[in-house]
């Protein structure tokens, strides 16, 4: 026995009535260093924990023709189980019949070729659920629509301000329309209902005012159009006419509209007459008159009594209410949804 690192110190093997070793014969040779073809043994044992050398009994003397030094040649270790003509040889050792994890005998392999089988069906599996994970979908038909392109017009931002896109002609350049205005025959507002008799549209826009200022005013706001129509209140007491000119800024409709709201009233809407029994007597008699701006259209009115009398100061307001209402039900929406669009409804 020895302590690890030293070189392993074996006992002579002595029979009881053997004769001392003969000369030459070296039984506490050290063993050679180095490790052994299957790696160093611990303490000098065998992989049963016995000497390997004391199961082959005592060393022999040396034959004829032999040297000594060979004497001194450690004993071959055992051999693996792949070179079972070298184990034949050896004599039988006391406990090979017992089982050891370090024996290195000759074991079955079915286990392992069972199990690398198995782990080859998971593979395979894995690849396979992965490979149709990542497979393109069913691509859809030839004759499917390609998707719709976007305009190349810019789409205009929002100008913001009163009258958003209805500030200027350059961000709401559509016409407006009859329909579009006046796109009902009945409207009603503040409770109070008014029917349109008859409507117009002037691409000359000097044709829809009387006086010389409100028509140089219209040309020079590069007028394109002027819109009318007539209304009767329920009663068929007060008439009137709603206009709107199409011009090309805000500031050239507010001229339009100042030029039409001078005191002596020399300025102002032709009023449209009817065909009916009372928007007929539209343009005869006194009337209330006036107009305002709203982004580069000018609104303007004319609202009077059927019989064309002088209207007082309780009258006048009537007729205000009148003028405002009719307009309230067919201009001013149109106007608002130009402002917020630009465009047509």
């Amino acid at each position: 026995m020895g302590f690890p690192g030293e070189p392993p110190r074996r006992q002579p093997y002595v029979q009881p009535d053997a004769s001392p070793p003969a000369q030459g014969e070296h039984w506490f040779e050290p063993a050679p260093h180095g490790p052994t073809p299957h790696g160093p043994t611990p303490h000098g044992r065998g992989p049963y924990g016995l000497d390997p050398t004391a199961a082959a009994g005592p060393p022999q003397p040396p034959r004829a023709g032999q040297h000594p030094e060979q004497l001194q040649q450690p004993a071959q270790p055992e051999r693996r189980a792949d070179q079972p003509e070298r184990r034949a040889a050896q004599p039988e050792q006391p406990r090979q019949a017992m089982w050891s994890p370090y024996d290195e005998g000759p074991r079955s392999r079915r286990p392992i070729f069972i199990a690398a089988g198995g782990l080859g069906v998971l593979v395979a599996g894995g690849i396979g659920l992965a490979m149709l994970a990542n497979s393109d979908p069913t691509p859809q038909s030839s004759t499917a629509s390609p998707p719709a392109r976007a305009s190349d017009a810019p789409i205009p931002s929002n100008p913001g301000g009163k009258f958003g896109f209805a500030a200027s002609r350059a961000t709401d350049p559509h016409p407006l329309g009859l329909k579009e205005v006046f796109k009902r025959r009945k409207v009603t507002f503040g409770g109070q209902s008014y029917l349109m008799t008859t409507s117009r549209l002037d691409k000359k826009c000097k044709d829809a005012v009387v006086g010389a200022k409100l028509q140089k005013a219209l040309t020079a706001g590069k007028c394109i159009q002027f819109l009318r129509a007539s209304f009767r209140d329920a009663s068929g007491k007060i008439i009137g006419t709603v206009g709107v000119a199409n011009l090309r800024t805000s500031a050239a409709a507010s001229k339009v509209a100042s030029v039409g709201a001078g005191k002596s009233r020399e300025e102002y809407l032709k009023a449209l007459p009817g065909k009916d029994k009372v928007t007929k007597f539209l343009g005869t008699g006194e009337a209330f008159a006036g107009g305002w701006s709203h982004g580069h259209y000018a609104v303007m009115v004319w609202f009077q009594y059927k019989d064309g009398h002088l209207p007082k100061k309780t009258e006048v307001k009537q007729l205000n209410q009148a003028a405002f209402g009719a307009t309230d039900a067919t201009v001013t929406p149109a106007l608002e949804s130009r402002s917020l669009t630009g465009k047509r409804p």
